[in-house]
């Protein structure tokens, strides 16, 4: 594909071409005035980068419309990024699904696919079905494997910054595995490997209900909630990736754990059992009394772990995602709840995204990286330190 800014490898000339670039992004389309105006760079430094930006692939001058043409005469150069220069993927892997979300450079969605996969399946058959699912996206789209710029992954566990997950209870064979390389066998471009909880605080920080927001922390509610922030805009995972995983926290007290609090048996829900989870909570709208009590044993707890985050971080917003998006009585007793506990009860909002949020949020990964290699000059809001 060629070095992404194009032209002269210096640091200077990669600071001009991010900069054009960036105004370019910005702009449907735009003449070496528009851009000289915007950038401040001279109108020969202007030129070049846009040249070398052409020969890379990134930009392409737009032709004049003949009605155009016809009343000025030769009308000024335009150019445009080509969001079609290159495809990002965002994968989800979760414990009952595959999902796999396509990109152009803008972040614009352009195709999905989904499979489902065993709870027990072990780790061999579930990335395989992770590699089913991106060729089967591939080969609808037209997009060769070679068009990808990155892929970001999002999953259950305590990931590493080279994609190793530490620590993953939620699926089988996943501690120790090193998801990262064994991703970057299928492609040819970088592959970013984040939390699932993580990731979809970045997706509602970019286009769901934390837009606007850059101190925020998302639960990613059910019976092992996790739990992603962002602190000044900034994702924070803490020193060894761990940060957030609020499900540990009834050790700190020795109490029931939540798929025991859940349970109207008195044996515990399995962990990953949606489906028993579900049945709780409608047999408590139903009004039985034994599933009022443990969904309201649950929502304490769940308050307890939230509560916990808020007044470490006190951010502006809180977003509850997972499964509890569903439920409308889980807000009320929050905010209540939030109100005796911390000294300043943050706003408290369901998920804007539901189910996409976690796939959205490592597309955002793929994007962020490209980003940082066309765009910034500083950080990203992923990038790690």
């Amino acid at each position: 594909m060629g070095r992404l800014t194009g032209g002269d490898p210096s640091l200077l000339r990669r600071i001009n071409s991010a900069v054009v670039l960036d105004a370019l992004r910005a702009a449907e389309a735009a003449t070496l005035t528009r851009l000289v105006q915007v950038t401040g760079l001279s109108r020969p430094t202007v030129e070049g980068v846009v040249e070398g930006l052409i020969e890379s692939g990134l930009v392409v001058e737009v032709p004049a419309e003949e009605g155009e043409a016809r009343r000025q005469g030769r009308p000024a150069r335009r150019f445009r990024f080509r969001t079609e220069a290159g495809h990002l993927l965002g994968i989800e892997i979760g414990p009952h699904r595959i999902v796999a979300l396509l990109s152009d450079l803008s972040g614009r969605v352009l195709d999905t696919a989904q499979r489902p996969v065993e709870e027990g399946a072990p780790a061999d058959e579930r990335l395989d079905r992770v590699r089913a699912v991106v060729a089967d996206l591939l080969r609808r789209t037209g997009v060769p494997r070679r068009g990808l710029r990155a892929v970001g992954v999002a999953s259950p566990g305590i990931v590493e910054a080279d994609g190793t997950v530490r620590l993953g209870t939620a699926l089988p064979g996943w501690t120790g595995l090193p998801l990262g390389d064994r991703l970057r066998r299928s492609f040819r471009c970088p592959v970013l490997v984040e939390n699932d909880a993580n990731a979809a605080a970045v997706a509602e920080h970019w286009q769901g209900a934390a837009a606007g927001s850059d101190d925020l922390v998302f639960v990613l509610a059910g019976l092992s909630p996790g739990a992603g922030s962002l602190i000044g805009g900034r994702l924070h995972r803490g020193f060894g990736g761990a940060a957030g995983e609020i499900g540990a926290l009834h050790l700190l007290g020795r109490e029931a754990t939540p798929e025991a609090l859940l349970s109207t048996t008195g044996k515990p829900l399995h962990p990953l059992d949606e489906a028993q989870v579900a049945a709780v909570f409608a047999a408590a709208g139903r009004g039985d009394a034994r599933a009022r009590d443990a969904v309201d044993r649950f929502v304490r707890r769940l308050v307890h772990d939230v509560a916990a985050l808020v007044l470490a971080l006190d951010p502006e917003l809180v977003v509850i995602g997972g499964w509890a998006t569903g439920l409308a009585g889980v807000l009320g007793p929050l905010r209540e709840e939030l109100a005796r506990y911390c000294l300043r009860p943050p706003r408290v909002v369901l998920s804007q995204l539901g189910e996409a949020a976690v796939a959205t949020g490592a597309l955002r990964l793929a994007l962020d990286h490209v980003e940082g290699e066309l765009f910034a000059v500083e950080g990203t809001v992923t990038a790690r330190r």
